[in-house]
């Protein structure tokens, strides 16, 4: 019998839980791969890529599903500790549209999960997630034939795809410094930077699954404070510094001033570098990006798509228009057309950024600066429960609209409130039990009073901690 528990961690667009016996244990683990197995015989799909991040239980995980899989007669590509990123490579390198990735992403240690493919830059979306979970609670027969496993390492074969792909401006290369965080990241970042020509600084770049200084989250504002220091170090004076969560498919960046560069800024410059060779190119963003973004590429010849939040969303909205970029505020970037394949690769996004920023010999600072400019915060954090969080949001824009009813609302994924100054959204967090809420207006003043009008408005609510986390304002 499946426990709620157990169906709570069958979330929008991946499976992620807590490990422990009522939710992700050896025994769950087995229950899921051999849901996907199903999922993804319903497709006529026998050959999946499988790889784990960096934690303490995910190897184990790995060693189960590689188990479930090939006893119900799937073929296995083996790629080991890795990157989300490297997985989705892989698919395409073996030509191999099925995937798992074993990986909560970024959140804290003591969670793990899954990232499931059953295409190529296509992660299950949430009429998916909810298939899977139905197979859960069917065993299904085994095939007559045990499937097979290779173990191979691709780290070589990802890099090289990455450095051909890339050219500095020779006259201007970048000082890096890169902070994995004690992530996988680490593992292939450092080579990448330096075969591309830059000087490159290491931070916690050896992968430590006690993750002794934070967890690698580039949205979390107290994993900035050591990158920060050592940009602007007397003896370093980096030119930008680049960091990476756990699983390697989201970006931080902070310029040469120790400055938060977030990462729907990030998304400006690369539409700046692909709006110059092509002219009317489609570009993907989430409900939580700066409103900058739909005036520069509306002004420059492009057409800017309002998307949900979410991987699976991005992905399957960039392959249904055609679209050469997407990208998330929480640090997704996804490059395709002529480019990449669409899929987020933070470390494929980090070389172009330091493409860009070479090419146009300048300080990331100054590229910013040209163009439009909102005050924004950081992705705050209200905690509420898994259990309560959706229908929170429903009240809260029930209220909310029912106090501002001439304000323009937009409610593809939660609900984001227009004023005459700015903005205020507040959506439920898809993996964690937690509010996501993000502020913008043109005067800091005004950003500070929809701040404090939200605020008060939450605070009304007994499931929501008032005590927000990771605020700031830039």
């Amino acid at each position: 019998m499946l426990t709620e528990r157990f169906k709570s961690m069958f979330r929008e667009y991946d499976v992620r839980g807590m490990v422990c016996d009522e939710e992700l244990c050896d025994e769950n683990v087995a229950i899921i791969a051999n849901a996907f197995s199903l999922f993804l015989t319903k497709r006529n799909i026998n050959r999946v890529i499988v790889g784990y991040d960096n934690r303490v239980y995910s190897e184990k995980f790995y060693e189960i599903v590689i188990e479930t899989l090939t006893g119900n007669g799937l073929e296995v590509i083996a790629v080991g500790l890795t990157l989300s990123p490297v997985v989705y490579f892989s698919q395409y390198h073996y030509n191999c549209p099925g995937a798992i990735m074993i990986t909560a992403s970024h959140n804290p240690d003591g969670w793990s999960g899954f990232k499931l493919s059953a295409g190529f830059s296509a992660t299950l979306n949430k009429a998916e997630i909810d298939e899977l979970y139905a197979l859960c609670d069917f065993g299904g027969k085994k095939p007559d034939i045990r499937g097979s496993v290779q173990y191979i390492n691709v780290r070589d074969a990802y890099i090289d795809n990455i450095v051909s792909r890339i050219k500095l401006d020779r006259e201007c290369v970048p000082k890096l410094v890169i902070d994995a965080g004690n992530g996988g990241a680490g593992v292939f970042a450092y080579e990448i930077f330096q075969r591309i020509g830059c000087m490159v600084f290491q931070l916690n770049c050896d992968p430590d699954y006690t993750y002794p200084h934070y967890f690698p989250n580039p949205s979390d504002l107290t994993a900035r404070k050591q990158l920060r220091s050592m940009v602007l170090h007397p003896y370093i004076k980096a030119d930008i510094g680049i960091s990476f969560d756990g699983d390697g498919d989201r970006i931080g960046v902070l310029n040469e001033k120790g400055n938060d560069v977030w990462a729907d800024k990030l998304l400006l410059l690369l539409s700046k570098q692909l709006l110059g060779k092509k002219k009317g190119a489609k570009i993907v963003f989430d409900v939580k990006c700066t409103q900058a973004l739909t005036e520069f590429i509306s002004g420059n010849g492009g057409v800017p798509l309002v998307s949900e939040t979410g991987h699976s969303y991005i992905k399957a909205r960039m392959k249904s228009e055609g679209a050469d970029l997407g990208g998330e505020r929480s640090g997704h970037i996804y490059i395709g057309g002529d480019e990449y394949w669409g899929f987020d690769d933070a470390l494929f996004a980090a070389a172009k950024i330091v493409e860009f920023v070479s090419n146009e010999n300048k300080p990331i600072s100054e590229i910013i600066n040209e163009f439009p400019h909102y005050h924004t915060t950081s992705e705050i954090s209200a905690n509420c429960p898994d259990s309560e969080k959706y229908n929170v949001v429903k009240r809260f824009a029930s209220d909310l609209k029912s106090m501002f009813p001439q304000n323009k609302t937009t409610e593809i994924n939660g609900i984001k409130m227009f004023f005459d100054a700015g903005w205020g959204l507040v959506r439920a967090s898809s993996n964690m039990p937690a509010l996501s809420i993000v502020f913008e207006a043109k005067t800091r003043s005004s950003l500070e009073n929809i701040y404090n009008l939200f605020h008060g408005i939450l605070s009304n609510y007994p499931e929501i901690d008032s005590n927000w986390g990771n605020v700031t304002i830039n």
